[in-house]
């Protein structure tokens, strides 16, 4: 009995604690499913179930084997930043808002993900509202534990 609970209890912690991060899983990968490599070319595109991996305890899923491997080869180079949450909440009011996967800016190597939608493109805030400023408060407010 003691052994089953000592199991039990390694078991819960591992899957606690083994993601670094908190993740936007819409769909059930970050995301949505879309191709992180992909957005280095300027056209994002959605990412096929043959070609997927997990990376911190996360799912993703890539449009090619050639994708695939890049990310396999550099994981941190193309994961989303803020967990793939829209970057302009995360650096305005430090909140985790969801995404519209087709509306991204690549800023100094990193991809950002932007809500798109009812009207609002938080992209379009972004770039208006002072994009350096914006993520600079991000990367504090990600940081204070917005993502715990």
């Amino acid at each position: 009995m003691k052994n089953t609970i000592t199991l039990l209890f390694l078991i819960i912690s591992s899957a606690l604690f083994s993601q670094k991060t908190e993740y936007y899983l819409k769909k059930g990968y970050v995301a949505e499913g879309y191709d992180v490599v992909s957005y280095f070319n300027n056209k994002p595109l959605e990412g096929d179930k043959i070609y997927q991996t997990s990376y911190d305890g996360v799912k993703l899923k890539f449009s090619s084997e050639k994708n695939l491997t890049l990310f396999k080869e550099n994981p941190t180079k193309y994961i989303p930043q803020y967990g793939g949450y829209c970057a302009y909440a995360i650096g305005k009011t430090g909140e985790k808002v969801s995404i519209d996967p087709k509306t991204f800016e690549i800023r100094d190597g990193k991809l950002y993900l932007f809500y798109n939608s009812w009207g609002t493109n938080t992209l379009k805030l972004w770039l208006k509202e002072n994009p350096e400023k914006l993520k600079k408060q991000a990367d504090l407010n990600w940081k204070k534990g917005v993502h715990k």
